[in-house]
């Protein structure tokens, strides 16, 4: 069998991933009753999933060549030396640690909390999730991770399986999977900590910040994981009525400020008590 190119094998793998996860949400479920199709299902998958990150993908991609033509970078090769699973690792580490903190802010500053907002508005916590985030968020985010990745004249392949991670920890760490890793959550994320993120058990500006990597929140401070408690419920919690349409979501987040507004997100600073781990 000939060894497959990175542009096949890399949606072949984030599907049958997919499908994994799906099957195992059926089997070892952490809320019991939650639906496949629930609440939002349709807005996520077609809507997010598929026409979003088609489009912000061609824009980035476009972005990024414009980039690489004005400044010529990639053709210092600063990287391309490397192994390619050096590569991998390299941007894999330094692209969590980004995000660590921008995550981190978005929950602190009130605008950036609204083009975040739209990713903490489902009630429901599944594979699919993750998916939900705002065009301008992902358009930030996507062209800091994969900027770089070109600039620095990594192999061509990096930035596929760059993207089959993310795509594949991202269903993972939102998955209705009642996982028990036990000490691997102290350094790699998953499920039973990114829940209690999404959950409307909120102190301060919030925790679990971490994507891939679980060590930032414990050496940071940002930690939270009261086992054997689960969350009760997830979105926003703050009484507010979040559309339901994509477009609507958007143009939500262009929406005035309250006259006083303190906290994460505009006013959505809550205390619970104490962080704890057991």
């Amino acid at each position: 069998m000939p060894n497959l190119s990175w542009e096949i094998l890399s949606p072949i793998l984030i599907v049958a991933w997919a499908l994994g996860i799906i099957a195992l949400e059926r089997l070892y479920p952490y809320d019991r009753g939650q639906k496949l199709f629930r609440e939002g299902f349709f807005l996520d998958f077609f809507w997010y999933t598929l026409i979003q990150s088609y489009i912000l993908g061609w824009v980035i991609s476009l972005l990024i060549r414009w980039l690489d033509h004005r400044t010529g970078l990639s053709r210092l090769g600063l990287v391309s030396g490397w192994p390619i699973p050096l590569q991998l690792a390299f941007f894999w580490v330094t692209h969590d640690f980004y995000i660590y903190w921008f995550h981190r802010w978005q929950h602190a500053n009130r605008f950036l909390w609204r083009i975040h907002e739209a990713h903490h508005s489902g009630n429901d916590v599944d594979w699919l999730s993750g998916s939900r985030s705002h065009a301008l968020e992902i358009l930030i985010n996507q062209s800091i991770e994969y900027a770089p990745i070109v600039l620095l004249g990594a192999h061509p392949d990096v930035a596929l399986m760059k993207g089959v991670l993310d795509a594949t920890w991202g269903m993972y760490i939102h998955s209705n999977i009642d996982v028990r890793s036990g000490w691997l959550q102290y350094f790699l994320n998953g499920p039973e900590m990114h829940r209690w993120h999404h959950s409307r058990i909120y102190r301060g500006t919030g925790f679990n910040f971490a994507t891939k990597i679980a060590i930032w929140d414990w050496l940071f401070g940002t930690a939270h994981l009261p086992r054997p408690e689960k969350p009760v419920g997830y979105g926003l919690g703050d009484g507010e009525t979040f559309p339901n349409g994509y477009f609507a979501q958007h143009v939500h987040s262009f929406r005035a400020f309250p006259a006083r507004e303190s906290g994460a997100g505009g006013g959505r600073e809550m205390t619970v008590g104490d962080s704890h781990v057991a």
